[in-house]
């Protein structure tokens, strides 16, 4: 169910959810991030969903999944921690929002996960307050913030936001959630710009929407106000090859973990090991099934389609949205019935 987002299926459809993990790591990711998203007990007391399940349920059924598929890939497996309704914007007691923090991260203590990861943090303070107690754990730590360049919701700018996490003990530290892998680039870019001028280097992150959400990079909120969130997103969904450029352009900056948040697949997860090929050195465990740039496309079944079997075609490709009736491409005009037609020679192509 759309907005309580709590992870019940790690203990009602396991199979499921080894699956999903499974796909990722056969896209070539390096990493099973255990199902655990909102998994507090706090949260789960909020939802609709579920009343019956605890944290500790919940974080060792998804380890559980987790190192069972990731241990024998050699993959690393990641223990994440979500936002504390203790929090309360400010308002809640640090020590009682470590203690939430810490009974989340206590299950991956226990399991000897790789690594600890506070994510989809809306405020710095709380993201400072997660690291101070995530330290104690020996672990490395990770964090992210739900921000766009605009800054945290208590409007403290990226860099500032930057600054603070690493100097509170952060390994790793960027951003998740909420905006598009372009106006994450940007937010980024800001956060490492701060982080260069106070010699502080803690590598960096991105896990962003996998949907194109540009207008909303001036709101602190992101996605979630749009009229189409949270059930109506898919035609704004990424391509391969916009995940191809957005890696490109975020290797350049200086991210070395990537990643993605909702509305990303699996075989978006196969772009980013694709686009960095090269640097890893080899590439992901499917790419025997996989030719980059429509280099598999079949001209005995699509022989239409040469022209489209290379970088030059799909890395400029602008895809239209498939509803006419909002994009008002130039050159086509709707007509009575719903359907659309191509005028003056122009072709229906956005």
């Amino acid at each position: 169910m759309a907005g309580p987002y709590t992870p019940e299926a790690v203990v009602e459809h396991p199979d499921a959810v080894e699956q999903l993990h499974k796909e990722y790591l056969r896209a070539g990711a390096d990493v099973a991030q255990a199902f655990t998203f909102y998994a507090s007990d706090g949260k789960i007391q909020m939802s609709d969903t579920t009343t019956e399940y605890t944290c500790e349920e919940l974080n060792q059924a998804a380890c559980d999944i987790a190192l069972k598929v990731a241990r024998p890939a050699g993959a690393l497996v990641c223990g994440p921690l979500s936002p504390t309704p203790t929090y309360n914007g400010g308002k809640g007691d640090k020590a009682a929002v470590q203690a939430e923090f810490r009974k989340q991260f206590e299950i991956y203590v226990k399991n000897k996960v790789d690594f600890l990861l506070a994510e989809f943090i809306g405020y710095v303070e709380e993201a400072e307050w997660a690291i101070e107690v995530l330290k104690t754990s020996g672990m490395p730590v990770a964090c992210t913030l739900r921000i766009g360049p605009m800054g945290d919701l208590a409007g403290v700018s990226p860099g500032e936001c930057a600054v603070r996490m690493a100097r509170a003990g952060a390994d790793i530290l960027g951003i998740n959630c909420q905006f598009d892998p372009f106006t994450c680039n940007k937010t980024i870019k800001l956060m490492k710009d701060a982080l260069d001028e106070a010699g502080l280097h803690p590598y960096l992150m991105l896990q962003p929407l996998g949907f194109h959400v540009p207008e909303t990079v001036n709101n602190p909120h992101g996605y979630t106000d749009l009229p189409e969130c949270p059930l109506g997103l898919e035609s704004r969904t990424i391509t391969r090859f916009d995940v191809h450029r957005w890696v490109r352009e975020a290797y350049e900056i200086g991210v070395r973990y990537f990643g993605g948040c909702c509305g990303f697949e699996a075989y978006h997860i196969r772009e980013i090991s694709a686009a960095l090929a090269e640097e890893r050195g080899f590439r992901e465990p499917g790419a025997d099934k996989y030719v980059p740039w429509g280099g598999g496309l079949s001209m005995s079944v699509m022989p239409q389609s040469q022209a489209k079997v290379g970088q030059e075609y799909w890395s400029k490709l602008k895809p239209a949205c498939g509803r006419p009736e909002c994009c008002k491409p130039l050159g086509i005009k709707g007509s009575s019935n719903g359907t659309t037609t191509a005028t003056n020679g122009v072709k229906a192509t956005a």
